[in-house]
């Protein structure tokens, strides 16, 4: 049950992560995600069939490992009215909505949550649910900043560093492996770090 409930709160969270996308893209004068349906919280219109539930569930039920991915919002650079920094912009939003919502809930834990909790009048579940969500979201906006492509790191390195596609676009489908390979080293102590200095507990 509990790791089913985890797989609910990735799934959410990466719904807004592609729905943020969509957004500023739309913000910037592209209205692609929106004519596609995908302008929308609603998780349906973001979901893989195999990457959001097949692949997720059986390697999360079977080995508490989570590797999974929503469908990504489709956009179109050139209708973005920012041709410098716009596909930058796009790119960084999902990310930057996932530690939006890490840093509102974690304040919220911070100020108000955890004394409610210690004084008894909210449940202790509660508080756990709030880390949950928050330390979550940290994890998906620290890996998708992973300047690999098909990340969305790899997006904005391209627009900052020039040359860079010459570098890295060449690695395909192993380019995630790269990315997992990078995270396991040192996704957890970072985010384990960023969850402590909003929150002010250890997850």
């Amino acid at each position: 049950m509990e790791l089913f409930f985890l797989y609910l709160v990735i799934i959410g969270s990466a719904v807004f992560h592609e729905y943020a996308h969509g957004w500023m893209a739309f913000e910037l004068g592209d209205p692609t995600a929106k004519n596609a349906g995908r302008l929308t919280l609603n998780p349906l219109r973001h979901l893989d069939p195999v990457g959001t539930v097949i692949i997720p569930l059986i390697l999360l039920f079977s080995s508490g490992i989570f590797l999974g991915w929503a469908r990504p919002v489709p956009y179109n650079p050139y209708l973005l009215r920012d041709r410098r920094y716009g596909s930058l912009k796009v790119a960084i939003a999902g990310p930057g909505a996932n530690f939006l919502i890490a840093l509102i809930l974690g304040l919220f834990v911070r100020f108000a949550a955890a004394p409610l909790v210690s004084s008894g009048l909210v449940p202790l579940i509660t508080l756990n649910f709030l880390e949950l969500v928050i330390y979550v979201n940290v994890i998906l906006a620290l890996f998708n900043l992973i300047p690999i492509p098909p990340l969305d790191g790899s997006k904005v390195a391209a627009d900052l560093i020039p040359g860079y596609w010459r570098y890295f676009s060449g690695l395909g489908f192993i380019g995630i492996f790269v990315a997992l390979f990078i995270a396991f080293l040192v996704l957890g102590p970072l985010a384990g770090s960023i969850f402590f200095f909003i929150t002010g507990f250890t997850f």
